[in-house]
């Protein structure tokens, strides 16, 4: 009887065990809510981007910025930071965005000024 009842206690054991595996497993196997990454934009000239830009950034000089970003088919709620030269370039292109429905649009100023921010952001690593 003794065995028996380890036996019996064994085989609950293991059947608590794989149901609670597979109900955590399903949980977090379930897809999160994954953030929208930001694109960003280089709104330069092509000479100037060929220059140098930051890593991942796309060339979309300002005066095509409407057709551009259209052409890239993120949603208007894609957050899209923008960069130039001053931030001169970059606050029209803004303004074209906002008007065409972006809603999360920022004006990152100059690339250079960019450059000095990701340095020391690095060196404080």
């Amino acid at each position: 009887m003794k065995i028996f009842i380890t036996a019996c206690l064994l085989v609950m054991t293991t059947l608590i065990a794989t149901v609670s595996f597979a109900h955590t497993e399903a949980v977090t196997s379930e897809p999160a809510e994954a953030q929208p990454l930001t694109v960003w934009v280089d709104v330069r000239s092509a000479e100037e981007f060929a220059a140098g830009h930051l890593e991942g950034a796309v060339n979309i000089v300002h005066t095509d910025i409407a057709k551009g970003i259209a052409a890239l088919n993120l949603d208007k709620s894609t957050p899209i930071a923008l960069y130039c030269k001053s931030g001169r370039r970059a606050g029209i292109a803004l303004d074209v965005l906002q008007n065409n429905g972006y809603s999360q649009v920022t004006n990152h100023g100059g690339y250079e000024a960019l450059l000095q921010t990701h340095a020391t952001e690095h060196e404080r690593q």
